[in-house]
Order: structure tokens, then sequence, then C-alpha cells
């Protein structure tokens, strides 16, 4: 079993940059797809970006294309999810997540493992 612990989160001006972490704990890291969900007050938790166990296929919310990165390091047991050109409306709890299915199927499954959520708040 996957532990997961965010980390990165703060508060940022628009326009800024942040960097999340995830760090994991658990002898199966490497072998699952993992990736980043947010949710902003009111709201429902909504997908950001994923990555595959490799590393090889990426996955992202059309919102969040071309100004967020999700990456990893299976060395490191980390997952990062780099954050430019951030908007007041990037505000939310961000969570990090892990399933052993592709994230190809994630909208169809309550995922596996979560992370606890780390707080980012950008202002106007």
């Amino acid at each position: 079993q996957v532990q997961l612990v965010e980390s990165g989160g703060g508060t940022v001006q628009a326009g800024g940059s942040l960097r999340l972490s995830c760090a994991a704990s658990g002898r199966s890291f490497s072998e699952y797809p993992m990736g980043w969900y947010r949710q902003a007050p009111g709201k429902e938790r909504e997908f950001v970006a994923a990555i595959t166990s490799s590393g090889g296929d990426t996955y992202y919310a059309d919102s969040m294309k071309g100004r967020f990165t999700i990456s990893r390091d299976n060395a490191k047991n980390t997952i990062y999810l780099q954050m430019n050109s951030l908007k007041p409306e990037d505000t939310a709890v961000y969570y990090c997540a892990a399933d052993p299915f592709r994230p190809d199927a994630w909208p169809y499954r309550s995922l596996e493992v979560w992370g606890q959520g780390t707080l980012v708040t950008v202002s106007s």
C-alpha cells in the first residue's frame, strides 16, 4: 500500500509559480500511476494532471495545459506539479492521488490512495 504526503503549497501572487511535491511511502510506488486533483472552496474536486508509472505518459485537464507540468522521480518516491502563470481561480486544496489503473480509467473509478492535501492560494 502507498501512503502520500503533499507539500509545497502556499500563497503566491497572480502570474507567479509554485511547485508541489507528493512524497510516497510504500514498496509499490513505482508501480502506481499518480496524479493531482484540486478542490476549490464551494466546488467539487476536479482532475488536474496525471502521470503513468514509468513517467512516459502524462495527462492534463484542458485548463492546465501549457501552465502546469507533472513529473515523477521514482528513485525519490516523489511526484511533482510545477505550476506557472498562476491565476486566482487556481486557488484550491491540491490533492495527490495514486491508483493501479491507468489515468484513462480514472474518471470512472474511485481512486485507491489520497493524500491529505496542500492549500494553494493565488492572490490578485
